[in-house]
């Protein structure tokens, strides 16, 4: 196992920890969730750039990355329901644009397609993860304010880059009919 994939595994490794340490500090507020997904987060963006600067791009790594961020994100936005942060219908909406993405992928990789990230999909990642942050920090003034409008832009993104996803890649349906 390579550098890059290495990196991807341990990002997956980190999510029981992560989940572990959001029970373990419940009733007294801590920074140590946070700090575990901004370090889970950031891993993502370094196994990328090794990837990608030492051609250690492999099959493994194309099936364990985007893999790695789901499990992630969808783990921290379950618990923001339990916590009482997020309705449970604007994650399942998420949720499901997720696990309907990675099906699409699938078909497409059954017929040698590869389907580059959109800019939209950078977008959606980029609030979701502000989102998750913003709801793990203390809730002061600023935070309970821009919170909710970071939220629910992260649920826009998920809805718009989700249809333009499966709009620009219709395509590969004709592949696989």
């Amino acid at each position: 196992m390579n550098v890059p994939n290495s990196i991807t595994f341990f990002r997956i490794c980190l999510v029981p920890v992560f989940v572990l340490s959001v029970y373990l500090t419940q009733d007294a507020y801590s920074y140590i969730p946070l700090l575990i997904f901004i370090f889970a987060s950031i891993t993502d963006s370094i196994d990328g750039y090794i990837a990608r600067k030492y051609d250690l791009i492999t099959k493994l790594g194309k099936f364990l990355d985007p893999l790695a961020d789901k499990i992630l994100v969808m783990s921290a936005f379950v618990l923001l329901v339990e916590m009482g942060k997020a309705p449970a219908w604007a994650i399942i909406l998420i949720e499901a644009r997720e696990l309907a993405v990675t099906g699409f992928r699938i078909i497409a990789a059954s017929g040698d397609i590869t389907i580059a990230a959109s800019s939209l999909g950078k977008i959606k990642t980029i609030s979701q993860m502000l989102a998750i942050t913003l709801a793990f920090l203390p809730e002061i003034s600023i935070i309970t304010t821009i919170y909710p409008i970071i939220f629910y832009f992260a649920v826009f993104m998920t809805v718009v880059s989700g249809v333009d996803y499966f709009y620009k890649n219709k395509h590969v349906f004709s592949y696989n009919e």
